[in-house]
């Protein structure tokens, strides 16, 4: 797959604007589609000077939290294996962390578990980091009550970090490379930088100046932000979030780690954005993007994804700040230049006795029309409104897949010629209570 040029330069002169405008050294970008990278680019010099470097797509940055997905997944994959649940107490797992108010593996992937958000000691992000031990001897506080509100934590990270090493007997950046980069043929993606890297750099607000930036082993906190990757690397994870997920995550999962969980709510401005299991989300207008943003010193990094469309976009510079939004008018500019085609439809086979559900179905008096999907799932109403729902096939029936239905079986239950579906304990007839369907607390005349 590839874009017209006309998009493409389109593309390149939006990260160009960017570039002059934000006084950013050097920015790399890639835009996916398809589960592919369809575009990428490069602009500025690494050090920000006319006879320095020239930045490339195979430049390594920093690219900071975005590390966290990269334990999320690898705590996702423990899970599917049976090494462990969501709602395991972390301490079953850390029994040095029994002092603490109990929380969740889950808690911990969505910043729900109360955790302080930094260390206690120096500024992490600028001093070299220190082994577990040490993290525990700096102490690990709770600052709210776990499962009552979203907190970020870089903190809470370094704990899944150490989760996984304690599960695998390895370290979680081993764990990480092994099942997840290598598989994907990401191999610009390094937890310290290895060939051709920017270096970390501060921009003055006032003035055209530089300050390098420090950068060092995050060690215990490395799994909040240690890891360095290219634009046509993090295309790659862009392709992953978008649903090519190879061998590493099954799409299931994937679907998993992306409901939202919490919101992060800003009191008088409101919220758009919620953590979902390692990852952002964010509703824009109706639209539900998923990804990942990321800082560290001298370093910005996004990752962000259409959900629907498949379409993804990332973003890396060496600044501490200026870049601002940059993914997002990268997905808006390909979606006017070359908008998405639409799939053709074709017909599809329809599984014996499916046929015969779909059509008006009555909860009561209400009406609710029953559909079948393309892929073969049920849709009852618009999901969205009121108890609308879509349904999964699985292998006792049918399971809700989001809204106030999500998780619930869907059961079809038949006598004789008569067929009703229950649902939660609801039951839908195809008449307003039929009176030849089993429906709870009986039926009478209609006067």
């Amino acid at each position: 797959m590839s874009l017209k040029p006309a998009t493409g330069d389109a593309l390149t002169q939006l990260l160009r604007s960017t570039q002059a405008e934000q006084r950013v050294p050097s920015v790399a970008a890639a835009v996916v589609r398809g589960g592919e990278r369809v575009w990428s680019d490069a602009v500025g010099h690494l050090d920000a000077r006319a006879d320095g470097p020239v930045a490339t797509t195979d430049t390594q940055y920093r690219i900071g939290s975005i590390t966290k997905t990269f334990v999320a997944v690898t705590v996702l994959r423990l899970r599917d294996e049976g090494r462990l649940a969501l709602h395991d107490l972390v301490s079953d797992h850390l029994p040095e962390l029994a002092h603490l108010a109990p929380f969740t593996v889950a808690q911990l992937l969505s910043h729900t578990a109360g955790i302080q958000a930094e260390t206690s000691g120096p500024w992490w992000e600028r001093t070299p980091g220190g082994s577990w031990d040490e993290l525990l001897a700096g102490g690990i506080e709770q600052r709210l009550t776990p499962g009552t509100r979203f907190h970020y934590s870089n903190t809470g990270y370094a704990i899944l970090g150490e989760v996984v090493a304690r599960l695998t007997g390895r370290p979680w950046i081993e764990v990480v490379t092994d099942d997840v980069l290598t598989p994907l043929g990401m191999s610009r993606t390094t937890p310290r930088p290895t060939g051709l890297a920017a270096p970390g750099l501060a921009v003055h607000p006032f003035a055209d100046v530089l300050h390098p930036e420090p950068e060092h082993d995050g060690v215990s906190l490395a799994p909040a932000g240690q890891l360095w990757s290219t634009a046509d690397d993090l295309a790659r994870w862009a392709a992953f979030l978008a649903g090519s997920t190879g061998d590493v995550l099954a799409p299931a999962t994937l679907r998993e780690m992306l409901h939202p969980v919490a919101v992060n709510d800003v009191p008088r401005i409101g919220w758009t954005g919620a953590h979902a299991l390692g990852w952002q989300t964010w509703n824009v207008g109706g639209r539900r993007y998923a990804g990942h943003g990321g800082s560290m010193p001298g370093f910005l990094a996004a990752l962000r994804v259409d959900v629907e469309t498949g379409d993804g976009a990332v973003v890396l510079a060496n600044a501490t700040s200026g870049l601002g939004d940059v993914a997002s008018p990268l997905l808006r500019r390909l979606t006017e230049v070359e908008p998405v085609r639409p799939e053709v439809w074709t017909a599809a086979p329809v599984p014996e006795g499916d046929l015969d559900l779909v059509g008006d179905w009555f909860w009561g008096p209400y009406r609710h029309t029953l559909k079948l999907e393309p892929g073969g799932g049920l849709r009852l109403g618009e999901p969205g409104e009121g108890r609308g729902a879509r349904f999964e096939r699985t292998a006792d029936g049918w399971v809700g897949l989001e809204g106030y239905h999500s998780g619930e079986p869907l059961v079809v239950r038949r006598d004789g010629d008569t067929v009703w579906l229950e649902l939660a304990s609801f039951v839908f007839t195809r008449t307003p209570y039929d009176p030849s369907a089993d429906v709870p607390g009986g039926t009478d005349t209609w006067t």
